[in-house]
């Protein structure tokens, strides 16, 4: 059997933080924001002479996008800056080789196409 507590050995129980809900509704209203622009660019944008710079607009935005997320959202910009690099950089290089890769890959599609037509 256990022994009984002393009244002098009570436990004490912290005082419950506020939640930062203030914080979150910011970024909500910044992606809502965000995505009133793409929504906005997408339809002012319809030519397919702009089509380039109409995905190039809308791939900043979502990289924008993903920023605010991924810092509230996942805690990361309350992380050291070292684990915030390991993240970063690795991410930025996966980025530069799908851009590498599909530029690459529509070359030689291009370049196939022009040598068999």
């Amino acid at each position: 059997m256990s022994a009984p507590v002393a009244p002098d050995h009570a436990v004490q129980t912290g005082e419950i933080t506020k939640p930062n809900t203030a914080g979150i509704w910011k970024i909500f209203f910044i992606l809502v924001g965000i995505t009133a622009i793409e929504f906005a660019v997408t339809f002012a944008m319809e030519a397919q002479s702009v089509r380039t710079l109409r995905n190039s607009i809308l791939i900043g935005l979502t990289i924008l996008k993903a920023f605010f997320i991924v810092g509230e959202f996942m805690h990361l910009k309350h992380e050291t800056k070292g684990l915030i690099w390991t993240i970063l950089v690795p991410s930025v290089l996966l980025v530069w080789l799908l851009v590498a890769l599909v530029t690459e890959g529509s070359s030689i599609g291009e370049t196939l196409s022009n040598m068999f037509s």
